[in-house]
């Protein structure tokens, strides 16, 4: 694995160089052509890292990055369809099966920060301080206080059902609702219901001032959430732009990419969103 992972780190060096030292495209080229298109996770794009971390690469490449910014498993259908140049997303087993069907290429670990619970201040379901995730999601399943899931099949919502299965629970009932929407709506509705969610940290962070959420239950290490990216297979999809696609994964796992990871949050929230992997 060591191996493989210097020989990749090796490929994305030459990538980045040639392309770094190739000409810039002419404006229509720019317009039709030099574009990269990354279909992420919405924790990625309502955090404002892409905000922070794309620019410096349109301006090194002379190019447009275009965001499509939709659950895990959107994301991933998309990169499946061909629709997009390069998935960003946080669901290690989903994306390994994405690699091994042959849809997407060259997989790298970016980053990661971890899942929490967060609700209401009163915490009706009395988990302020739990370790343990499942036994979390069972106290408030025994107590019925609602509780809002995603209901996507995106990153979280997978993480959830995971936590559920090893509570033993199957959620159902008037207490649980799934909004089928990303991130920052989902805290906002159980926000106004007085209810819990789970929700990445980094996406809490940015919306806690908006919101009067507080995190109950962290720190279960099941709750660790790492981030990965990869190219769309151009065998399976020959329009896409590989060679841009491998040149933004040289970006965000560089050094200056990866600071930018590591800057992110601290001045704002006085401590990072994501903790990066790639150069630790």
């Amino acid at each position: 694995m060591k191996k493989m992972n210097i020989i990749l780190s090796f490929i994305l060096a030459i990538i980045f160089i040639f392309t770094i030292l190739s000409p810039p495209p002419t404006k229509a080229k720019q317009r039709r052509d030099w574009r990269l298109r990354i279909s992420s996770t919405t924790s990625t794009d309502n955090t404002g890292l892409f905000a922070a971390l794309n620019p410096p690469f349109e301006k090194m490449f002379n190019c447009r990055v275009d965001v499509i910014a939709e659950g895990t498993g959107k994301a991933l259908k998309t990169g499946e369809m061909g629709d997009c140049d390069l998935v960003f997303v946080h669901a290690p087993q989903a994306e390994d099966k994405f690699i091994a069907n042959g849809f997407g290429v060259n997989r790298r670990e970016v980053m990661y920060n971890d899942f929490v619970i967060v609700g209401p201040p009163d915490d009706p379901a009395g988990i302020r301080g739990s370790k343990d995730a499942s036994q979390a999601f069972g106290k408030i399943a025994k107590a019925q206080v609602f509780f809002v899931s995603r209901g996507d099949d995106s990153g979280t919502y997978k993480k959830e059902m995971e936590i559920w299965a090893k509570a033993h629970i199957i959620p159902q009932g008037k207490w649980y609702a799934q909004a089928g929407q990303g991130m920052a709506a989902v805290l906002q509705m159980a926000y106004e219901k007085n209810g819990y969610t789970l929700s990445d940290r980094g996406t809490y962070l940015a919306y806690k001032d908006k919101i009067s959420l507080e995190i109950l239950c962290e720190g279960d290490p099941s709750l660790f959430n790492i981030y990965g990216i990869m190219a769309v297979n151009p065998a399976r999809h020959p329009k896409v732009n590989y060679i841009l696609a491998m040149a933004y994964i040289g970006w965000v796992t560089s050094p200056q990419g990866q600071k930018i990871v590591r800057e992110f949050g601290k001045a704002k929230f006085g401590q990072p969103l994501f903790v990066p992997l790639a150069i630790p």
